[in-house]
């Protein structure tokens, strides 16, 4: 055996945790994991309707969140941001190991969705 093989034999010396370094996750990747959590539970919206997208700001190791999104009306409006409110909050937990302190859900537009126009008689 060479002295080169012996050398890359030789167990690694352990790093104490703290001295390993941090991982950091940016504040983008937990606005896509919120905005894929809201779509998951709003499900389906009017053609028309632009797709559910969140901002965050990741402050240590807690994030704000802002859900912006178009629902088709009628609708539970308060039940429905309810709902996302909680699964952005279990999907950054679970999957970012992230606490989130807020989740505000700004709806931006409601679309009268095209049965219930239908129904009521209305034309545009």
């Amino acid at each position: 055996m060479t002295a080169e093989a012996g050398e890359l034999r030789r167990p690694l010396p352990v790093v104490p945790p703290g001295e390993r370094g941090a991982t950091r996750i940016a504040d983008r990747v937990v606005a896509k994991i919120a905005s894929q959590a809201a779509r998951e539970v709003i499900g389906e919206v009017p053609d028309e309707a632009a797709p559910a997208h969140a901002t965050v700001v990741v402050h240590h190791d807690t994030a704000r969140v802002h859900v912006h999104l178009e629902l088709g009306y009628p609708t539970d409006i308060g039940a429905r941001c309810a709902r996302v409110r909680r699964h952005v909050v279990e999907r950054v937990r679970a999957l970012v190991g992230m606490e989130v302190s807020e989740v505000a859900v700004q709806v931006e537009r409601l679309h009268l969705t095209p049965a219930h126009g239908a129904a009521q008689g209305r034309t545009r």
